[in-house]
């Protein structure tokens, strides 16, 4: 009886553990970590630099939401203020869950996005969800997730159309 046996199977040799900093208010990208001292974006002025996972980093267009590890928010993007209809002063230090929920409800529960947001700061994995903004209904938009800092925090990307299908202003 010819029985198979397990064998090693290497990871792809593309890095996915590469990192970049970029703006937590317009997601401008730094060429280079940010000194320390220098750490407010020097494009819109607004924003600090965060370091997170190359493919989770959010584009220039993209809406995201940064939640510290007590699922409060601590930094929203101009186009997340837009999309969502919100200012950063209104919600800073608010529950995420004020802002955003699970998109399907009943599918896992209403706590499916908040532990996808926290396994990630835990254990660097990006996840994916969909969501809707709390007091909309109809509208999904997938999630991005990553982990990202200094402090550790939660990056949450909001994919409110497929990147396929934007609209390109010329």
């Amino acid at each position: 009886m010819n029985r198979q046996h397990l064998q090693l199977v290497e990871a792809p040799t593309e890095s996915l553990d590469e990192w970049a900093w970029f703006c937590g208010h317009c997601a401008v990208q730094a060429p280079e970590p940010p000194l320390p001292t220098a750490r407010v974006c020097p494009s819109c002025g607004l924003g600090l630099f965060l370091e997170t996972r190359v493919d989770v980093l959010p584009e220039r267009d993209d809406a995201f939401l940064v939640v510290d590890s007590t699922l409060l928010i601590q930094a929203v993007s101009v186009h997340a203020e837009r999309l969502l209809g919100v200012t950063e002063e209104m919600v800073v230090n608010q529950p995420v869950a004020e802002l955003v929920v699970p998109a399907d409800a009943e599918a896992r529960g209403s706590s499916a996005f908040a532990a996808a947001v926290a396994d990630v700061m835990a254990a660097d994995e990006p996840a994916q969800a969909y969501v809707r903004p709390w007091n909309t209904f109809g509208v999904r938009m997938r999630a991005r997730i990553g982990a990202c800092g200094p402090p550790r925090a939660a990056l949450v990307v909001l994919e409110a159309a497929p990147r396929s299908l934007r609209l390109v202003k010329a």
